[in-house]
């Protein structure tokens, strides 16, 4: 056990495993609280800034309520953490960039923020991302990149561009961390280190206070350990304690799994052969089960290849003005690069934005209510050392790594990442489960079932 986790806090502490203890006064906020920020301290990387003042504070009077018997909710005095892209007041918003760090302040915690503090949660700290959230590796230069503390050959990608949320609840530094999702932010860095990652469709959250990527598609969602801490993480975002759905029968209900994808030479043995032994547990547990190419899926990565992406004209528009400015050689190269790049898109903008409804409405035809699964990402997280020393395969991998997760974004599809096991060397593998935009609690249900059926033995 690394330093980093700090104190006695469990390695795998759930959401929910908090909000009870503290319900059987097992323990109390500000031990939590404590506990938390000592394990963020010391952990390189991990945060761009600590809000220990607020935290402290916010923790006494969580106590304080509940010495009372008036906790705002089971979550009162929960800490979690938040990627410096959220406001949170008094604080800059640094994108993970040192252009930004020395912004002006936040003049008050962005809504989701806000919402979470109505139900007594604490935030601890701003956490490190690739820099303006625009890669999927999670590398940074300006703030260092964070990494697990896998017992694994070599330091490995934390996956981006949430890196830093991801690392903080793979360490054990809280249960729970938010963080957003444009193209695979959140997804890929759950996959990487063995954890759950939900991206919610657009507009389920306010997005308020959150600085933008690519308006379009930016969205939120949590970064946890298990589907259940996910949907309880969910409904604190909105404001509300709705209460965990009861795990749905897998009878009956529908997978398909894209044919294409698994037959494709990019994707590694260990991330296909996990997701199809828990395809099995699915059928075992009789959910129908099919293994079927998706035309919609084809023709998406079909336009994403010949014309771009979306997401990347509107990553100019926010960022170009920087990436010319005279301050452009403080941006991380790769990012700058892949912004720069990022000019030429804008002129196929209409076409995109046209393939893109077509396209939505054609899954909607084509998959219905079927849950459509997939591998999270081709690989398991790849050596950090080679992607930070040679920029074409730095390049090379960024859009490999980003492949998948794309589709449901540029789709607005919800999704879920998933552990499905480990590879020869104990390196995470995951599976990626997604419905129609809006169906976001039907998946939530559905992923809380496939969780129980298909947990992997062991992760990282």
């Amino acid at each position: 056990m690394s330093e980093a986790r700090g104190g006695e806090r469990p390695s795998m502490s759930t959401l929910l495993d908090e909000a009870y203890r503290l319900g059987e006064g097992l323990t109390d906020p500000l031990q939590l609280t404590r506990q938390a920020l000592a394990a963020a301290a010391p952990s390189a990387h991990v945060f761009i800034a600590l809000c220990e003042e607020r935290a402290l504070r916010q923790a006494e009077a969580s106590a304080a309520r509940r010495l009372r018997g008036q906790p705002l909710s089971p979550f009162d005095g929960i800490p979690y953490a938040v990627k410096d892209l959220v406001d949170i007041a008094g604080m800059p918003t640094s994108a993970g960039s040192t252009l930004l760090a020395a912004g002006p302040l936040a003049a008050r915690d962005a809504p989701v923020i806000a919402a979470l503090s109505s139900l007594g949660m604490i935030p601890i700290g701003k956490t490190n991302l690739s820099e303006f959230a625009y890669s999927g590796l999670g590398l940074n230069p300006n703030f260092g990149t964070p990494v697990a503390d896998a017992a694994v050959d070599e330091p490995r990608a934390p996956g981006g561009s949430s890196s830093g949320s991801a690392i903080a609840v793979q360490r054990g530094i809280v249960s729970v961390a938010l963080g957003t999702d444009t193209a695979g932010s959140v997804r890929i860095p759950a996959a990487f280190n063995g954890l759950v990652g939900y991206r919610a469709s657009c507009n389920r959250y306010p997005m308020q206070g959150v600085r933008a990527l690519a308006q379009t598609l930016d969205t939120l969602g949590p970064i946890a350990n298990s589907v259940a801490d996910c949907i309880a993480f969910d409904g604190a975002l909105r404001g509300t304690l709705a209460s965990l759905p009861v795990p749905l029968r897998l009878a009956g209900i529908q997978f398909v799994v894209e044919e294409t994808v698994l037959r494709d030479p990019l994707l590694q043995p260990a991330v296909r052969d996990n997701l199809l032994a828990c395809m099995e547990r699915l059928r075992a547990a009789g959910a129908v089960v099919e293994v079927r190419a998706l035309e919609s899926v084809a023709r998406t990565r079909q336009l994403i290849a010949e014309h771009g992406w979306l997401g990347a004209v509107e990553a100019w528009q926010n960022y170009g003005e920087a990436v010319e400015g005279p301050h452009a050689m403080q941006i991380d190269p790769r990012v700058r690069q892949r912004l720069l790049a990022s000019r030429a898109v804008g002129e196929r903008e209409a076409l995109l934005r046209q393939g893109r409804d077509q396209l939505m409405a054609g899954l909607e035809f084509e998959l219905g209510n079927s849950v459509l699964v997939m591998p999270t990402v081709w690989h398991v997280a790849p050596p950090l050392a080679a992607l930070e020393q040679d920029d074409a395969h730095f390049a090379l991998t960024n859009l490999q790594t980003l492949n998948l997760t794309m589709i449901g974004s540029l789709l607005d599809m919800p999704g879920i990442a998933m552990p499905s096991g480990v590879d020869a060397q104990g390196l995470p593998t995951s599976m990626l489960f997604s419905l129609t935009q809006g169906q976001d609690d039907s998946l939530l249900a559905i992923c809380l079932a496939v969780e129980q059926a298909c947990r992997p033995a062991s992760t990282t």
